[in-house]
């Protein structure tokens, strides 16, 4: 059995399915006057940010305080490691204050992997986000969302997203958010198509297991959910794409190509939305469109990503157990 979670392709299917039901009963804590379980009382959680966060890092601490757990947040900027501290000394640092879980971001591709495999720390480890690499709890957030608005809330329960068919248009070559749905939604039984221009596809992009396409347009028609990416240009060091305007014109996502999805398509992004670019207003604030829901969806699949590391009767990421009941902990 594996205690932590640092890839979306380390959980099988029934992992998978496991933590989205045990995010829908969390779900439910949200709608209660007080929002809250006892079940990680006495643990303590560190969010170890060496990168920049909103969406992720208040969603990580929102579900920790909903589980009760004791938060302690850590920004590079400001600490030791802005004078050379290395990921070594801050880990042997939160091991000596005794935590029980971390939960890191950090622009190296592989440092949560690191950080889990190197002995430097006993707590279990969770990826917010390495470098271009993964991001699995924007996966499961993403996929849970897809779940509750093509089967519904109640009736996808035990459901994965077998037959569904996921178009993933941008930056592909930069995204971790797009490698961890690849691998998640394979795994679930979903069909995946990437689209994006030809200098935005990673090399070797043909063994993943998906579709890739250049043609926005011929995809849409076929696409039960759409999921735009940002373009990230804090990681490019080279003109990836003419102009802005030509970018937008060919795989922006605006009304007129929305119209030509299918009535029960959805449009998601993970966030920070560059309005005008990748997508225009009109698609971004439009019912389809579940950017927010993708926001409140985060807590509740990282209180279930929590609870069942630190909380439940077994780990989330193993291969049999029985169904975790929730409902236990209330």
């Amino acid at each position: 059995m594996l205690r932590h979670l640092i890839s979306a392709a380390d959980l099988t299917r029934d992992d998978a399915v496991l933590i989205l039901d045990t995010a829908e009963e969390m779900a439910r804590v949200a709608d209660r006057p007080i929002k809250k379980l006892p079940t990680l009382r006495g643990r303590t959680v560190v969010n170890l940010f060496f990168e920049d966060s909103t969406r992720t890092r208040i969603s990580f601490e929102a579900a920790e305080k909903r589980l009760s757990a004791d938060v302690i947040n850590f920004s590079a900027k400001g600490s030791s490691v802005s004078k050379g501290e290395s990921l070594k000394d801050t880990a042997q640092t939160l091991e000596a204050m005794g935590v029980d879980a971390v939960v890191i971001r950090h622009g190296a591709s592989g440092a949560p992997y690191r950080l889990a495999t190197s002995g430097w720390i006993d707590a279990a480890v969770i990826n917010a986000g390495d470098g271009t690499h993964q991001h699995p709890t924007q996966a499961l957030l993403d996929a849970f969302t897809v779940r509750r608005r093509l089967i519904g809330r109640d009736e996808g329960l035990g459901q994965d997203l077998a037959g569904r068919r996921i178009t993933i248009v941008g930056d592909i070559l930069h995204s971790r958010v797009a490698r961890s749905n690849v691998d998640l939604l394979h795994t679930l039984g979903a069909e995946v198509v990437l689209v994006a221009p030809p200098t935005l596809l990673p090399v070797g992009v043909e063994h993943w297991p998906c579709e890739v396409s250049y043609d926005l347009d011929r995809v849409l028609s076929k696409s039960d959910a759409v999921m735009v990416l940002r373009v990230q240009r804090e990681r490019m060091n080279a003109a990836f794409f003419p102009t802005e305007r030509e970018y937008t014109r060919r795989y922006g996502l605006d009304a007129e190509r929305m119209a030509r999805m299918p009535g029960h398509a959805v449009v998601m992004h993970p966030g920070p939305m560059v309005r005008g670019m990748e997508i225009t207003a009109e698609v971004a604030d439009s019912d389809r469109c579940t950017v927010v829901e993708q926001v409140a969806n985060g807590v509740s699949i990282r209180m279930a990503v929590l609870y069942l590391l630190l909380g439940g009767n077994e780990p989330a990421v193993s291969h049999s157990r029985p169904t975790t009941d929730v409902s236990e902990e209330k």
